[in-house]
């Protein structure tokens, strides 16, 4: 594709529009229009010139879409977004999701000029060790940024939970106290993924107002001209979803049209909306602009030190940034400030339930919630999909921040509320969501709703199915997202739906993730606890549960309490316990195989073996211990075997041996197949007396 030829620079709004009204831009008392207008032109400009200057001095970075987006980012950060950077947390600010990740320097330069606390070494140490602005932004890194982007698509599905969250919490606290827009810049990329379709689709029939969508609509991609591949009509698939759709078109350097365009959108009430802006990627670089390379690679010193010169800019000067440019963006701190005061002062006067508005921004259940946890009688067969709906449907009301969903089986997956109303347009104080069969885009809202403020997402699917959610619970534990999954159908007890629903390598590779907490509880009462661990936490929590029924063991009433919340514990010690020597063997299990190690040490007792039998429900907890706790769980030098109806995968760090499944299950009534594949309380004894007989080697 041959290089466009550079454009003339255009003025900041078009020909004859009448400039903003101060309290919009800013603009100080008895400044000229023309002057502000040069000023803002100005700052735009510097804005371009960062872009350019950071990934150059990184060797690596995207400049292209920065460029292209600054006279937006402008707009929306000086005129239309209700932010206080001296505040980023304040619960009534709108929220702004750079989906298109990649373009982080643009974000980065906005949060230095406005006074997040960036600062201009931050900039300049972009992308390198220890920097506080990484190649793409991630949450919690630095002030302002609220979600990890950088996998396209997720930013706009993290959204769409924002706009979940923002309902629920308008119609539940009134809009005295919620009353803010989600707005997410977005690109080709993060359109071609299959994300977006699940997120757009659920937006759209959700009804959700108070979405502003920008699709940069920029016609390049790192292969080349997305022609190459994709040739979709944007604006008819998103009007097909149920959105408003606004294509603006040629206005990416026109100030007053694009804040038109943003004030429009944010208008509307009853549909999420998607203004479609036609950029041009690079512009004005004289040889880059509308090409691949200015997707992804730096520019290079004389082509920077041109565009610079278009630009009006130094040339031979980096990350430059005069005084009143900063100075005209740090007047978002007092625009901001009268915002969030006059917002204070509603909170300050408002009668409502202080106390459930203040647990929910907790993230936590009210104080004592835990006391309503049920316990279970021991010898009861009790399912733990079932049992953790015992828990959420006996706490529910004491966790107000509590949000519900399933991919189409909330009932299957125990996360169905009682009485509880549908999210929907009818109900927007909905505390049921149904997802319907987008396990992807359910696991991603769930992360921008925890990341919102003021909801506690959990969400259920078969165990199986996490595969489709992998990518958004990825980065829901790279940005601590407080969100519960609950995975059920958990092993080839699941039975006749075969290898296809039947996870094997789900639980090795999940707990191969940091970050997350993977919880496989045994029965009933340890679900209860993990229940109660998850809501207290502070990390993204999969609870992996059985479909079939499991016996409530005699001994978790009163050891789970303490021993699930450490990860691992001793369930039933060895006969002859206080003669003070070591057992002959552990059994160590998770989940339904536990109380198969029960029952195989009872047999190993028949035959005079004092076998220990240990419940390591998490391995992240049970690794948080302290190494003495740890060596008094799984005493040293004695013979281990694990029983986990899933791959041996990892074990090694834990046990001699295991009872496990390499390869994939079948199809076969639950009860058969985990007999065939080994998993029966004869099986586990022979296997530990072979173990002894081996001396205690593999």
């Amino acid at each position: 594709m041959s290089p466009a030829p550079p454009p003339a620079p255009p003025p900041a709004s078009s020909p004859g529009a009448a400039p903003p009204a101060p309290e919009a831009s800013g603009a100080a008392p008895g400044s000229g229009a023309a002057e502000e207008r040069a000023l803002e032109q100005l700052g735009i400009n510097v804005i371009r010139g960062l872009a350019m200057d950071a990934p150059e001095r990184a060797h690596s970075g995207h400049s292209g879409t920065a460029m292209a987006l600054a006279p937006l980012a402008h707009v929306l950060f000086t005129k239309v977004l209700r932010h206080d950077p001296t505040d980023p947390a304040w619960p009534d600010r709108d929220r702004f999701v750079l989906s298109n990740g990649h373009a982080s320097i643009l974000l980065y330069s906005m949060l230095y000029l406005c006074g997040y606390g960036l600062t201009l070494d931050d900039l300049k140490a972009f992308r390198q060790w220890g920097s506080k602005t990484p190649g793409h932004p991630e949450h919690r890194h630095a002030p302002g940024i609220e979600v990890t982007t950088g996998p396209l698509g997720q930013g706009f599905a993290n959204g769409v939970g924002m706009g979940i969250a923002e309902r629920l919490l308008r119609t539940r606290f009134g809009p005295e106290l919620v009353d803010h827009h989600t707005f997410v810049f977005c690109g080709d990329g993060c359109l071609e993924e299959g994300i977006s379709h699940e997120a757009a689709s659920l937006a759209g029939h959700l009804g959700l107002g108070r979405l502003v969508y920008v699709f940069d609509d920029n016609h390049i991609s790192i292969d080349g001209p997305t022609e190459l591949a994709t040739s979709d009509n944007v604006a008819e698939r998103f009007r097909a979803y149920g959105w408003d759709v606004d294509d603006v078109g040629e206005v990416a350097n026109d100030t007053d049209a694009l804040e038109q365009a943003l004030r429009r959108a944010k208008a509307v009430e009853d549909r999420p909306s998607l203004v479609i802006l036609r950029s041009h990627i690079g512009w004005p670089s004289p040889h880059l602009t509308d090409t691949a390379k200015a997707h992804g690679d730096p520019f290079g010193e004389d082509e920077i030190r041109e565009t610079k010169a278009i630009l009006g800019l130094p040339p031979d000067q980096t990350f430059w940034v005069p005084d009143e440019v900063v100075e005209l963006y740090r007047r978002t701190i007092p625009r901001g400030e009268a915002m969030r005061a006059e917002w204070a002062a509603r909170l300050s006067a408002w009668t409502g339930d202080r106390a459930a508005w203040e647990v929910a921004w907790s993230g936590k259940g009210a104080p004592g919630w835990e006391q309503k946890l049920p316990s279970f009688e021991a010898g009861a067969q009790l399912a733990t999909r079932k049992a953790i709906n015992a828990c959420i449907n006996a706490t529910v009301d004491l966790i107000p921040e509590l949000v519900a969903g399933a991919a189409d089986l909330t009932g299957n997956t125990g996360v169905k509320l009682d009485d509880a109303e549908p999210q929907s347009v009818e109900h927007p104080d909905g505390r049921q969501v149904h997802f319907g069969i987008r396990e992807h885009v359910m696991a991603a809202a769930m992360t921008g709703m925890a990341h919102h403020g003021g909801v506690l997402p959990v969400g259920g699917t078969f165990f199986c199915f996490s595969d489709y959610m992998r990518p958004a619970v990825r980065l829901a534990a790279l940005s601590r997202a407080h969100v519960i999954y609950s995975w059920t159908h958990d092993s080839v007890g699941l039975g006749e739906d075969g290898p296809t629903h039947q996870p094997i390598e789900q639980l090795a590779s999940l707990r191969a993730m940091p970050g997350l907490v993977v919880c496989r509880p045994a029965d009933a009462n340890e679900t209860a606890q993990a229940w109660r661990k998850a809501v207290d936490g502070e990390e993204p929590t999969g609870l992996v549960l059985s479909r079939q029924e499991l016996p409530v063991l005699a001994q978790t009433a009163d050891r789970a309490a303490e021993g699930l919340p450490r990860g691992g514990y001793v369930l039933v010690d060895e006969p002859g316990m206080g003669d003070g020597g070591p057992p002959d063997v552990v059994l160590v299990g998770t989940g339904s195989e536990v109380h198969l190690c029960v029952e195989a040490a009872e047999r190993l007792a028949g035959d005079g073996v004092r076998a220990r039998v240990v419940s390591l429900p998490c391995w992240e907890w049970f690794e948080a211990q302290d190494a003495a706790y740890r060596a008094s769980v799984l005493p040293p030098g004695v013979p281990r075997l694990a029983v986990e109806a899933g791959a041996s995968f990892g074990w090694d760090r834990y046990a001699d041996a295991t009872v496990s499944i390499d390869t994939f299950g079948a199809s076969a009534p639950g009860p058969l197949a985990l007999e065939e594949f080994g998993f029966t309380a004869a099986h586990v004894a022979e296997r530990a007396a072979a173990l002894l007989e081996q001396g205690g080697r593999r």
